[in-house]
């Protein structure tokens, strides 16, 4: 059983570092591209500020050296999920069970254990970056695919942008999951509540050591339910 879920653009430096390790062949080609990419070339790429464009250029060129800090991937990233999954004063149980199930699908690094090491940088599958003439979803598909190969059950807390990198029968076998509110006796679905309760979500998995759809229907987590008269088998709904 393997937990999927997407980087996220925030990042916190602010944690111990690791010792870097060499990157993959469909990595250090992502790499190379990156670095025929002067300061003024990324700012017109990423559509960001001249000062977080020079910031990129420094992060890229300090892993084109061999020089950039890593973190652990999980504590690394910061986005509104991320500060919504319990990081800190984990019990072995739950290091255990985020060791073996959970990994995280990068535009750089690929599909990755929750803590493997990866350095700071800026890349999701929206760039129009070119690697060998192919976009970037078409070079990862295959390492994406192979990094849940065997997998009996995948549970997918991606967005549709990492989704559709794995192939479309990769993509059949994975169970979704939707997070609504009830408000006002309307169910409502917004990227805040969404991205919030996905980290609250996997929280409860992790802490209940959930291997199971049976095990995922009796959850209850941050005020949300499961309702199975609106989910089907790929896809569960929880209610608030």
């Amino acid at each position: 059983m393997k937990i999927l879920i997407p980087t996220a653009k925030e990042m916190n430096t602010n944690v111990p570092s690791l010792e870097a390790k060499t990157l993959c062949p469909e990595s250090q080609a992502v790499l190379d591209e990156l670095t025929i990419y002067s300061a003024q070339e990324l700012e017109n790429f990423y559509k960001i500020s001249a000062e977080k464009a020079q910031e990129e250029y420094e992060r890229i060129q300090a892993l084109k050296n061999g020089t950039a800090n890593s973190y652990p991937a999980l504590q690394l990233f910061d986005g509104l999920m991320y500060r919504n999954i319990k990081r800190d004063n984990l019990t072995k149980a739950e290091q255990a069970y985020l060791e073996k199930h959970l990994m995280i699908t990068s535009a750089l690094y690929g599909v990755i254990p929750a803590f493997a090491p990866i350095a700071p940088h800026r890349l999701d599958f929206l760039m129009k970056l070119k690697i060998a003439g192919k976009s970037l979803k078409s070079h990862w598909q295959s390492a994406y695919e192979e990094s849940v190969k065997g997998e009996e059950l995948i549970f997918s807390l991606l967005s549709s942008e990492f989704e559709t990198v794995f192939p479309k029968e990769v993509r059949e076998q994975m169970v979704t999951f939707k997070f609504m509110e009830n408000r006002d006796g309307k169910l409502k679905v917004h990227s805040t509540i969404s991205k919030k309760a996905r980290g609250t979500f996997l929280t409860a998995l992790m802490e209940d050591q959930v291997t199971s759809v049976e095990e995922i229907k009796k959850l209850s987590f941050a005020g949300f339910t499961y309702r199975d008269d609106l989910s089907s088998d790929k896809e569960m709904v929880f209610v608030k």
